[in-house]
């Protein structure tokens, strides 16, 4: 981290993202003291209308109060109770900081000032039977704080489980997270994996993501932007086996001075598999988005089926994005896909809905609607699902009328 320093624009992945705003202050790295939170006043940001597992940080520090773990069957518990427990060390010397890129300055902070994060291991065969929320909340208690959490998940052989995870301010202050997470999905795994982004506009989040998959695994990554002021997504799928598929899709909606740039990778090293991205942004007000995905084709993985799509509406003339979907294909016997598209909402679909009587304000949000909805039609949390609707229809300001 010394050596190299902050990313800057100088570097190609960082080119439309500055940190700058973010480093110039001054942070602390723990919190003075611990905190304790209101259930009531932070019950909306979980699942509340059904059961789950939940590991919870306050300003870093684990929340027993609001956490609901288990060893009962599979582990959803501490990373700091993995890395101390005598019977967790073999899996966090196989696993721990094993596929995170060593080379990448962030990641290497966060291994460096790292003090807390979530543990879950699936054992094989096993069905998770509930979904697992981590939730990291800040209390804006300390003036500026900088958060390193780390979490490792390892889902084992012919095992399922849903996760979603989330990162949430509960006062205006600076507050940057720095969050890296190593997930191993082994042969034959199931892996549902959600990202929740909803920040206040003092937040930033930089997540690093590293997924490692083994033969028929099915990994699954959705992303949803929806507020925060600067977020960097650093998302790396690796193909350690045959016959994986791999699906990361996004919904971007911006407004003000908002910035997020999802960075992703999906590493074919092996032959027979399959990969899908899908992102959808909207952006109004001056805010900027960014997207800069990678498809890389080794040239063992033939018979490589890839997909990468990336469509944005911009809604106020001073709204921007920069799209940069890449190929790099070393194998001969593929079919590999990538495209993006920048535009404005169609001036003739607008007309015709409005000339049947909806508002202009409406109509817009109903296109808009429209325009991300496959993506969220591949969500297999129900409940989930509608929350992110009712997400979106307060980040449009409308009611929809979609029987939310």
């Amino acid at each position: 981290m010394r050596k190299k320093g902050f990313p800057t624009k100088k570097d190609e992945a960082w080119k439309y993202t500055s940190l700058n705003t973010l480093i110039r202050k001054d942070y602390a790295l723990f919190p003075k003291a611990e905190t304790s939170i209101d259930l009531q006043k932070v019950k909306k940001y979980f699942l509340y209308e059904i059961d789950t597992y939940k590991v919870v940080f306050i300003d870093g520090v684990y929340s027993p109060f609001l956490s609901n773990t288990t060893h009962d069957g599979l582990d959803v518990c501490l990373m700091s109770a993995a890395l101390t427990k005598a019977k967790y060390r073999d899996l966090i010397n196989t696993y721990f900081n094993k596929i995170a890129n060593q080379e990448d300055s962030l990641t290497s902070l966060n291994t460096s000032y790292t003090r807390e994060g979530a543990y879950v291991y699936i054992p094989k065969g096993t069905v998770a039977e509930k979904p697992i929320e981590i939730i990291h909340f800040s209390t804006g208690e300390e003036k500026s704080l900088w958060l390193q959490p780390r979490n490792l998940i390892v889902v084992d052989q012919n095992a399922q489980v849903q996760i979603i995870e989330r990162h949430q301010s509960l006062k205006e202050h600076d507050v940057v997270t720095n969050s890296v997470t190593e997930i191993y999905a082994h042969q034959d795994t199931l892996l549902d994996y959600y990202k929740i982004q909803n920040d206040l506009t003092s937040a930033a989040l930089i997540d690093n993501t590293y997924i490692s998959q083994d033969r028929n695994s099915n990994v699954k990554v959705h992303t949803f932007s929806l507020g925060g002021k600067l977020i960097r997504n650093n998302l790396n799928f690796h193909h350690k086996g045959e016959h994986c598929d791999s699906t990361l899709k996004g919904i971007t909606i911006l407004e003000d001075k908002q910035h997020v740039d999802h960075f992703t990778l999906v590493d074919h090293s092996q032959p027979n598999c399959e990969s899908h991205q899908d992102y959808k942004g909207v952006f109004a007000g001056e805010s900027k988005g960014v997207f800069n995905g990678k498809i890389f084709v080794d040239r063992l993985a033939q018979k490589t089926n890839a997909f990468q799509q990336n469509n944005n509406i911009l809604l106020d003339d001073k709204a921007t994005v920069n799209t940069k979907p890449q190929l790099e294909i070393f194998a001969d016997d593929v079919k590999c896909s990538h495209g993006c598209t920048v535009g404005q909402l169609d001036n003739d679909a607008l007309f015709y809905l409005r000339s049947r009587g909806i508002p202009e304000k409406e109509a817009k949000a109903l296109m808009t609607y429209a325009f991300a909805n496959n993506v969220l039609e591949s969500v297999e949390i129900p409940i989930l699902k509608k929350r992110i609707n009712l997400l979106i229809a307060k980040k449009l300001g409308v009611n929809l009328g979609l029987g939310l």
